[in-house]
């Protein structure tokens, strides 16, 4: 007996590392030191040192069971993104920027190429996030998990000076509420979704006119990452004042989270053009219009609250960013929560 017979297969181990290493490459910032394989990811702070009072965020997540439709569709390149953008998009949310990110993998057995694959997506992540993929594990549970199944998570870690922390302190009623648009579902919501939909190959490779795509296509987009929309409005002068990152919780859990006592986000549901795929999951599911907005982004990735005289200065600097903004709603004097009208 041996550990392979056992169920794990160490050189398969050694072949995911070698097949992911030019993708990791790809991310490597100048203060990454040393390579690939060690036992810990090594990243310089000299840089850090010429701040005035600087402040460490991390962020920590995983794609949920989105990983569920990547198995059905065998599509494994962008599962990855979803991973890094759930947890730069929340380091972002507090004005940050992301300094570096590790991953985790589980997985029933370990297939290199599949491996690498996950991880390519991770490194695609981490560009679009300008963050460093310095580390990460795979991990392989024979007799836990089905040998062709995997979960991913991660971690990240950003810095901020501390003068430029978004805490939502200062927000104040007549303050705008501007919404960036997401891609779709992103990566929260789907064991919702795998109840409303059937989760059959045949059913994922239906195209809908709707849709403009199929229902799989649709369901799997990555979800976007908004480092670099920020930091556009961040150099255009404005001052945001407050963030949210709508994931699981949708509007309701999730934007009075940035919000003061006494405020009351006002969100105006006719600012933008709702998704087709949450008006086709809501009519097919039977979902009642609150539960929605209750569970998904609604095609409105992240929130931003802005004095009223830079609501139009930050869509532009979002759009310039390669996003589509929209003036959502306002900032009411009320008890702190959310209005959907």
């Amino acid at each position: 007996m041996d550990y392979k017979n056992a169920g794990v297969d160490i050189e398969a181990g050694y072949a995911s590392v070698e097949l992911m290493k030019e993708h990791v490459k790809k991310t490597f910032r100048p203060e990454v030191l040393g390579g690939i394989g060690g036992f810990s990811g090594a990243f310089s702070l000299s840089k850090i040192k010429d701040m005035e009072d600087p402040v460490l965020l991390s962020g920590t997540d995983g794609c949920g069971t989105k990983v569920k439709v990547a198995f059905l569709l065998d599509k494994h390149d962008t599962i990855g993104i979803d991973c890094v953008a759930m947890c730069v998009n929340d380091v972002a949310c507090a004005g940050g920027e992301p300094l570096f990110f590790l991953d985790y993998i589980a997985c029933g057995k370990n297939y290199p190429e599949k491996i690498a694959t996950i991880v390519k997506g991770v490194a695609e992540g981490c560009m679009q996030a300008g963050c460093a993929l310095v580390g990460g594990e795979t991990a392989e549970h024979p007799g836990l998990m089905p040998e062709d199944e995997y979960d991913l998570a991660g971690f990240s870690v950003g810095v901020v000076e501390k003068r430029d922390l978004i805490t939502g302190k200062d927000i104040k009623p007549g303050d705008a509420l501007i919404g960036i648009a997401s891609s779709g579902v992103h990566s929260n919501g789907f064991s919702l979704v795998r109840k409303v939909f059937e989760m059959t190959k045949d059913s994922l490779n239906t195209y809908y006119e709707e849709l403009g795509t199929t229902l799989g296509e649709a369901l799997i987009a990555p979800t976007k990452i908004y480092v670099k929309a920020l930091k556009s409005v961040k150099d255009a002068g404005v001052k945001i004042k407050g963030c949210s990152h709508i994931t699981g919780g949708g509007f309701y859990e999730n934007i009075p989270r940035m919000l003061p006592d006494g405020a009351l986000a006002s969100v105006i549901k006719s600012s933008y053009e709702v998704p087709a795929i949450f008006k086709m999951m809501q009519k097919k599911g039977n979902i009642t219009e609150e539960m929605m907005y209750n569970t998904f982004n609604m095609g409105v990735g992240m929130v931003l609250c802005v004095d009223a005289a830079d609501a139009d200065a930050t869509i532009e600097a979002i759009k310039a960013a390669g996003e589509d903004a929209f003036a959502l709603g306002v900032i009411k004097a009320g008890e702190k929560g959310v209005e959907i009208c």
